[in-house]
């Protein structure tokens, strides 16, 4: 079993291989019958690390995982004005936006989900952005959020894919409904995304000082995966 205390504390908070299995007893829930409720598109914008000391006892170990930083920002802060910046942008367009904190409401439900991080590096040339979905995903609809979202955040930056998903993006928390009680409905299409690295000069600048250039990036894929992808 992989030694929390030694994974590192940026991007997505780390687990251990217990972490991705469900609690015994588990059963799978049945969606066969299920339908998507009637209104506006509906997305929620995670803030990766925002009030994460306000974690619940069942996730009470990520509530030391405050993320990474250049030096003078956290990440959170990044990521919280990135959130803001899309909401502003997705709302403009008439589609109901939630900003959500560490915490995500038990059985959280949303046309999308899309979780809101920025890396970090022990190297300051490390670079580029990176986009997963959940490693299980009933809604069937995961892939290919991941590639639109891959597709536009790269054209909207300029910045390169980091092609070293890791098993704390497949398995992040609030995908896992299957162990934690809070976590998003298992018929939410959701994605992580780290929005490239604060220890690098250059993605740094962009990240805290243009927000709405990754903001303008991720609400042109979401826009673009519901107009394609979800039926009101």
């Amino acid at each position: 079993m992989t030694n929390l205390k030694k994974l590192p504390d940026y991007g997505a908070p780390p687990y251990t291989e217990d972490d991705q299995e469900p609690l015994d007893g588990y059963k799978y829930p049945d969606f066969s019958d299920w339908k998507r409720p009637d209104g506006p598109y509906k997305v929620a914008v995670q803030v990766g690390h925002w009030k994460s000391n306000e974690l619940p006892d069942e996730l009470s170990k990520l509530r030391v995982s405050s993320g990474t930083s250049n030096g003078r920002t956290a990440e959170w802060e990044v990521n919280l004005k990135i959130a803001e910046e899309t909401k502003k942008i997705l709302e403009s367009e008439e589609i109901v936006v939630d900003i959500l904190p560490a915490t995500i409401p038990p059985m959280y439900w949303a046309d999308v989900f899309i979780a809101i991080h920025a890396d970090g590096s022990d190297s300051s040339y490390t670079s580029g952005f990176k986009v997963a979905a959940p490693r299980r995903d009933m809604t069937n609809k995961a892939g290919e959020l991941v590639s639109i979202i891959r597709d536009e955040y790269g054209k909207g930056t300029g910045l390169s894919e980091d092609p070293n998903i890791s098993r704390s993006m497949t398995g992040y928390y609030a995908f896992n409904w299957r162990r934690y009680e809070h976590a998003v409905h298992p018929m939410t299409v959701s994605a992580i995304l780290e929005t490239g690295f604060l220890t690098n000069p250059s993605e740094a600048r962009m990240l805290v000082n243009n927000p709405e250039i990754p903001a303008r990036a991720i609400a042109n894929a979401l826009t673009r995966f519901l107009e394609g992808h979800i039926v009101l």
